[in-house]
């Protein structure tokens, strides 16, 4: 975690920080990790459905996509080798 603080400074409605304040002493944090958990993980949720990419690169991919397989001798060899682990 980065050593700098910032600040953030919101009104909430008072129903809401009694519950988050509960939530927090429950979860045996304090209510600024608690909130800040929270909200890092919707932050990360959203911005993975935003994730943009050039679209000459996007162009390129699909492209490569749409292209039929390329055999690879090697990777037949060795996914035809005896297992040397067990899976349980």
């Amino acid at each position: 975690m980065t050593t700098t603080a910032s600040r953030l400074n919101f009104r909430i409605p008072s129903n809401t920080e009694e519950r988050l304040r509960a939530a927090a002493e429950a979860s045996h944090e304090t209510l600024t990790n608690f909130v800040l958990s929270a909200a890092s993980l919707r932050a990360d949720e959203v911005l993975a459905t935003r994730t943009l990419v050039a679209s000459e690169y996007f162009d390129r991919l699909m492209d490569a996509l749409e292209e039929p397989p390329v055999a690879m001798s090697e990777l037949a060899k060795v996914a035809k080798r005896e297992m040397r682990y067990t899976q349980r």
